[in-house]
């Protein structure tokens, strides 16, 4: 990864929204508290004042879902960076000393993608410094590059409205930002699927959700994690040059559900989710009998993976109705 040879301008504060990709809130795990190490740039911290709040910690693997837990309370601004961009450590200094300035209403968490590249992987970032927010478990893209204070400023205030809107306004106060929402024990069983997920082992974990939903068919939590692992297990099968073809095939035969239903989960996974949508809204209303079922269930469950409070469920949920009646 490298720093772009030229930005594209931060998003006007007016764009700023909760269009990320999937839910990162979806497949939530306890995890060790995230660690205030210091500056991954520098190796301290600096620019707070004495009995501030240390604000910025180093993203792990480890305590990336603690992290995302964290931003259900205050949003976590996650900035990826490499010693191999230039602009990386001026850019997480400017960030640390306007998110310092917001009394601990937001999280600076550093990303070093040479260390954890696992964690570019997560968020789809193919170039560094990049910065975006996570505001209960969505992603919000802020701008890849640098970016002056007053740029950054106006994007943290606008990120506060945002956050606030969807009841996001918390403050980490005097606590570190791992312990800020230590989350309560999970059920046996959703914890068991999260070992497994954390194990590389699907089958197990959809085996634990579907459990769960045995006991308790309500579980919402669990249906959407079974929902999350399915497409996690389909996904795990296609390589890149497989997917390349699948799109290929996908425009060539319309009315060939397994393609149709295939690019929908790379759509979805890849974060172009009305794409997905209306892929499969689609194909409902050129087909009916047990085809047309197939794929109004998968539908379904992908509503679930992006999450059923998600706008762009809600709009493809009113296509869905167009085409059934």
């Amino acid at each position: 990864m490298s720093s772009p040879g030229s930005r594209p301008a931060p998003p006007a504060a007016s764009t700023l929204n909760l269009r990320g990709a999937v839910d990162l809130s979806s497949l939530r795990r306890p995890a060790p508290a995230a660690p205030t190490a210091g500056s991954p740039a520098s190796g301290e911290a600096g620019g707070a004042p004495e009995g501030t709040p240390q604000l910025r910690v180093d993203a792990t693997e480890a305590n990336f879902q603690s992290l995302v837990q964290l931003s259900a309370q205050v949003p976590v601004v996650f900035v990826l960076w490499s010693q191999y961009a230039p602009e990386s450590s001026g850019l997480l200094d400017t960030m640390e000393r306007v998110i310092t300035g917001l009394g601990g209403k937001v999280v600076l968490a550093a990303a070093d993608v040479d260390a954890f590249p696992q964690l570019a992987q997560a968020f789809q970032v193919q170039a560094v410094p990049t910065a975006l927010a996570v505001v209960k478990g969505q992603p919000v893209p802020l701008f890849q590059g640098g970016a002056s204070e007053q740029e950054i400023r106006a994007l943290m205030d606008e990120l506060l409205k945002v956050a606030a809107a969807n009841g996001v306004s918390g403050s980490v106060g005097g606590a570190q930002p791992g312990e800020a929402a230590a989350p309560p024990p999970l059920p046996p069983l959703h914890q068991a699927a999260f070992d497994a997920i954390e194990a590389g082992d699907y089958d197990a974990a959809a085996a634990a959700y579907r459990q769960a939903l045995a006991e308790m068919p309500a579980d919402s939590e669990a249906k959407a994690g079974l929902a999350q692992v399915e497409l996690m297990q389909r996904l795990e099968k296609v390589s890149a040059p497989e997917a390349d073809a699948l799109r290929q095939r996908a425009a060539e035969q319309a009315d060939n559900l397994e393609v149709q239903l295939a690019v929908a989960d790379l759509d979805v996974s890849g974060g172009h989710v009305e794409d997905a949508f209306n892929r499969i809204v689609a194909f409902i209303g050129r087909h009916h009998g047990p085809e047309r079922e197939t794929a109004r269930v998968r539908l379904l469950e992908l509503f679930d993976v992006v999450g059923i409070t998600d706008e762009r469920v809600a709009k493809a949920r009113q296509n869905l109705a167009r085409v059934l009646f």
